[in-house]
């Protein structure tokens, strides 16, 4: 790999590719050119050649690109040719609706276990998965050797979760909470602001009204 700075934007694009890839790859697609990419994920030709070049040559000139050795490759570039285990924090409607995504396991990454501090919710299954109670966060994130958690609790708690996940092992924290957290640099950290999505998403549509009107 290059030794320069990844944008974000391709990192982002590249699972979008991989996710075509694995479609046309179950239709028995076997070779695939970047303008068919483009036209699939809805970016030019030249953008998916520009991605694909910060990590190497892949495919042939003039034949394109085997459609399994490239999904194989952004695989692997985006972490994902091994198992990621996985903690939830936070049992409600979110933490359980994420502990029934299917997609999890399919892109490697395995929920371990899930926290909660409601007693009734101790000891139950989600999706095979036990709720266990925040005093055992740190015993079960090193027993199940766990790198990555989800915080999906009430913003006024984040902060508190996030504090007890950095005494732990863990090196990645996803956070639904819509609240900036305070961790240390050695913690990967990524926000998930649904109604920042959302807003994003009013404002390209209010956008194009304002464009149509203007024309």
């Amino acid at each position: 790999m290059k030794t320069l700075k990844i944008p974000e934007a391709t990192i982002i694009r590249l699972s979008v590719y991989s996710r075509y890839l694995a479609q046309v790859d179950r239709r028995g697609v076997t070779t695939i050119s970047s303008g068919e990419i483009a036209d699939g994920v809805g970016v030019s030709p030249a953008q998916v050649r520009k991605d694909l070049a910060y990590f190497g040559e892949f495919g042939t000139r003039g034949v394109g690109y085997n459609v399994k050795d490239l999904y194989w490759h952004i695989i692997k570039i985006l972490g994902l040719n091994t198992t990621w285990s996985v903690v939830i924090i936070g049992a409600g409607n979110l933490g359980t609706a994420l502990s029934m995504y299917g997609g999890f396991r399919e892109r490697g990454f395995k929920v371990v276990g899930i926290f909660d501090n409601a007693p009734h919710k101790i000891g139950y299954r989600l999706n095979g998965v036990e709720v266990y109670p925040m005093e055992r966060l740190k015993e079960i994130i090193e027993r199940e050797k766990a790198q990555i958690a989800i915080i999906a609790v009430p913003a006024e708690y984040a902060q508190d979760v996030a504090d007890q996940l950095v005494e732990t092992s863990i090196q990645g924290i996803l956070n639904f909470a819509p609240r900036v957290l305070n961790v240390p640099e050695h913690i990967e950290l990524r926000n998930v602001d649904l109604s920042v999505n959302l807003e994003l998403l009013t404002f390209n549509l209010a956008f194009r009204r304002s464009m149509k009107v203007v024309r």
